[in-house]
């Protein structure tokens, strides 16, 4: 993280591969000491590293996702219970139409 400027530690693209040479550190030192992974000292130094570069991020910099509008959501229940019917008459009929062709 001491090659990544302060403005990018909130930056996923930015700080993906130091925290990934992290977790890999962690994984081996786990082996080394015959441990599993994870474990509270790596969890500690996970939480530590946290506090320490991502304190200051918030959810302002990441695009929040809404509920669509009632409207677009009730065409979306809609749509599919409407067509449910519709659907099953078709397969009935074209069965029963099959029947009296055999």
């Amino acid at each position: 993280m001491g090659n990544i400027s302060r403005e990018d530690w909130c930056e996923w693209d930015m700080i993906s591969r130091p925290y990934s040479n992290l977790q890999h550190c962690l994984e081996k030192l786990a082996e080394i000491f015959k441990q599993g992974f994870p474990n509270p000292w790596a969890e500690q130094i996970i939480f530590q590293s946290h506090q320490m570069y991502f304190a200051n991020c918030s959810l302002e910099r990441r695009p929040l996702f809404f509920d669509p509008p009632e409207e677009v959501l009730l065409a979306l229940i809609i749509a599919p219970i409407c067509l449910i019917p519709f659907l099953v008459t078709l397969v009935v009929w074209r069965s029963k139409d099959s029947e009296v062709q055999t």
